[in-house]
């Protein structure tokens, strides 16, 4: 089981890496690819299923995917250096409507914000490294990849509310 576990880290490591060195026309390209496939689960949930907690403690299907637009915002602020359009410490989760229109419209809106900022961007700015915080640095193009592994890890929890309201997930995507 550990060897298991030590080589999945190693594959989602070398894959993270991968991504963090793609141009920023190819990043542009997942993303859209990502903003698609994350309006495919938004679309195939009901409306009444946005409420859906699969146990107390967990966030409920609109919450999941609001925080996903947070990580997108969030993230990609602290990689671009622009302001996010909610506005500085604005959490999409705790402050937009938790219907199925406003939920989709927010996060569809972060994907948006994403994208407009990789496009605004070079790829030698990819490559600039930026600081986290007081004590920690990253490049821009690093920051991103682990930006769209936030939001695949999210969008993929939502995969279990699917179920349990009996809907049948969207196709993968991934190409």
């Amino acid at each position: 089981m550990k060897k298991i576990s030590l080589l999945l880290t190693v594959i989602v490591l070398t894959c993270t890496a991968a991504f963090a060195q793609i141009t920023r026309e190819q990043s542009v390209a997942e993303w859209t690819r990502a903003k698609a496939y994350t309006k495919a689960y938004l679309d195939a949930m009901p409306a009444d299923g946005y409420a859906l907690k699969p146990t107390p403690e967990m966030r409920n299907f609109a919450q999941q995917m609001l925080h996903l637009a947070d990580g997108n915002y969030g993230l990609v602020t602290t990689a671009s250096g622009k302001d996010s359009p909610l506005g500085k410490g604005v959490s999409a989760e705790k402050t937009i409507a938790q219907t199925k229109e406003a939920t989709s419209k927010a996060v569809l809106d972060s994907y948006d914000f994403v994208i407009a900022t990789i496009q605004g961007m070079t790829d030698a700015q990819m490559q600039e490294e930026v600081a986290m915080g007081p004590t920690r640095k990253s490049t821009r193009g690093l920051i991103l990849a682990k930006t769209f592994e936030h939001q695949t890890h999210h969008r993929g929890q939502t995969t279990v509310y699917l179920r349990l309201k009996g809907v049948t997930p969207p196709q993968e995507m991934l190409f």
